[in-house]
């Protein structure tokens, strides 16, 4: 049984999301905020977090913040807002994926399912014939989901690591950010979508740090590569 940690000061909201996903046979946990969330996440075993951005004591950003320094787990966030800033914000600092306020339980459930079925992929996967793919001073683990810069580990979201391998595993061609996005989503591209753009600026700037240098090159007008 999957561990789903719901996070909302919204009772109404918690409790019509704990039944949904009851009924899909998830096991459910539920917190008013960030500061209880982190103390059920770190006493149990929570395979996917939902979560409310506005929240008191610990908000919805912070909270993604602080489990991103450690963990993968895939996170879902909630909000009532809709504008566009909230959403990159919430994507930038970590979040595998984004609904906003009112949505249909359905859809949610659907989300789930997705994020943690890609997850456990990431997690089972143990193909003798994957190789580690090394680039300069960056090693690609797909097996392991590992991504090494040197000796230095660096912790990268379920997407950032689909974008990453995307562009290492094709070292030389370019993708643009429809495609990146139909083979890392597996949904339709549509127009005005910053989803990669939020997810690339973030990737990038987790292995400029670590690196040094910038491996991941954009081709103005087409899209991006990372060279051979």
């Amino acid at each position: 049984m999957r561990s789903i940690l719901v996070v909302d000061d919204d009772q109404e909201i918690v409790q019509l999301v704990t039944i949904y996903l009851q009924n899909e046979g998830f096991e459910v946990y539920k917190a008013k905020n960030g500061v209880e969330a982190l103390e059920i996440f770190n006493n149990e075993e929570i395979d996917l977090l939902i979560l409310d951005i506005m929240m008191p004591e610990m908000n919805g950003i912070e909270l993604t913040q602080s489990l991103r320094e450690k963990h993968v787990v895939p996170i879902l966030m909630l909000s009532a807002k809709s504008e566009d800033m909230d959403k990159i914000t919430g994507l930038m600092v970590g979040a595998d994926d984004y609904l906003t306020k009112p949505f249909n339980p359905l859809e949610l459930v659907a989300r789930v399912k997705t994020l943690l079925r890609r997850s456990y992929n990431y997690q089972t996967e143990k193909s003798p014939n994957e190789k580690v793919i090394k680039i300069n001073d960056l090693e690609i683990n797909k097996a392991l989901h590992i991504v090494k810069a040197g000796d230095i580990p660096v912790q990268l979201t379920a997407k950032e690591f689909d974008i990453l391998y995307t562009l290492a595993s094709n070292a030389g061609k370019v993708f643009s950010s429809e495609n990146l996005f139909e083979i890392v989503w597996k949904e339709d591209y549509y127009s005005s979508n910053n989803t990669v753009m939020v997810h690339m600026s973030n990737l990038r700037e987790k292995l400029d740090k670590v690196l040094g240098y910038k491996i991941i090159k954009t081709i103005w007008g087409v899209g991006y590569t990372i060279e051979s």
